[in-house]
């Protein structure tokens, strides 16, 4: 067995050396060349996974240690015989707390009040469902968009995406990159926005039309972007002109790192056979990093901004983003991992 790994993903380095050959890579540098005799390919979002990668090579298996596959052409891949699999779920913590950070710094900074607010997730999966669980201990109310859930579940707990966005005081955006969803927030969608609301996204950059956020700033009383198009190389102007400004980092905590490796050493592990790593579980290396539950019974707005911003201070990501948005892969690649938090 021959493995190609990208280099930047944590816990992994010598996980697989005692069952093949393994060679760690950068994600955006593997090339044709790279895997002509590889068997199996573990990276994160940087490698484009489509023909011309994969054409002619002997490639059998594919993990990604992340929660997308927009970088992976599945088509081709089921066509061609090649398993693919994901971390469905492992950043969902570390998301959950970048949006609170992010929506209770940007309340402070701007002296509004929004303990009681609206809140509108649009994409309930793992993200958007930690999202919601954690509004609602804290006395939010929710709305809920997500038609392929929906169309599952029924309506009960849903509503449409034009009800959404004209009843929600904060809007926050967890749904996957695909045909539907590519530019769904354009002219139309941010017309249908309550004037003063608030706008999240740490989902995908694509998903935004950058032209018709700039349009819309005006309306919108905060913008936080971690997701952007044309990553690495974004809108100088946008990040600017928006309230927090991350280099897509709102996924990047402590143990949603540990459970993605996790994920994708089993996964991989399961597919080639290596059954003394079918319940692989990484060394954390660092002491102190367990998570932390924090009950914010009978707590004051300002105190739980106050406990948000120590536990994550999401403005010192904006900071260093705005010192140098040209940094934006190193930014990534040098990130601190933060420890997370959850709300009893």
């Amino acid at each position: 067995m021959k493995l190609v790994i990208e280099k930047s993903i944590p816990f992994i380095e010598g996980v697989f050396e005692p069952y093949g050959e393994v060679v760690y890579l950068d994600g955006a540098e593997i090339s044709h060349n790279d895997l002509l005799n590889v068997d199996g390919l573990i990276i994160r979002t940087r490698t484009k996974c489509n023909a011309a990668l994969l054409d002619g090579t002997n490639v059998k298996m594919i993990a990604t240690a992340a929660i997308g596959s927009d970088h992976i052409d599945t088509a081709y891949c089921k066509e061609h015989g090649i398993n693919t699999s994901r971390a469905a779920g492992c950043n969902a913590g570390a998301v959950m707390n970048y949006v609170l950070s992010a929506m209770f710094g940007c309340a402070a900074r701007k002296s509004r009040n929004i303990i009681g607010a609206t809140i509108g997730i649009i994409g309930c999966g793992n993200c958007g469902g930690a999202v919601e669980t954690a509004a609602r201990k804290l006395g939010f109310k929710v709305l809920l968009s997500d038609p392929p859930r929906e169309e599952i579940e029924g309506p009960s707990q849903f509503c449409s995406l034009d009800y959404l966005l004209a009843n929600s005081d904060i809007v926050t955006l967890h749904v996957p990159l695909n045909d539907s969803t590519r530019r769904m927030c354009d002219d139309s969608f941010f017309s249908k926005m309550r004037r003063g609301a608030m706008l999240i996204n740490t989902a995908r950059g694509e998903i935004v039309d950058d032209d018709a956020l700039m349009r819309a700033l005006p309306k919108l009383d905060s913008v936080v972007i971690d997701t952007w198009n044309n990553e690495p190389d974004v809108n100088p102007r946008l990040v600017e002109e928006v309230d927090i400004a991350t280099p897509h980092i709102a996924g990047y905590s402590y143990q949603g790192k540990l459970v993605g490796t996790l994920m994708a050493v089993r996964s991989t592990a399961r597919y080639f056979g290596i059954t003394e790593l079918f319940n692989f579980i990484p060394v954390p290396d660092i002491d102190g990093m367990d998570s932390v539950r924090l009950n914010m019974t009978g707590m004051s707005q300002g105190q739980m901004t106050s406990v948000f911003q120590y536990n994550y201070p999401v403005f010192t990501d904006d900071f260093l983003f705005r010192m140098n948005p040209s940094d934006f892969k190193e930014l990534r690649r040098n990130y601190k991992y933060r420890r997370e938090f959850f709300i009893e």
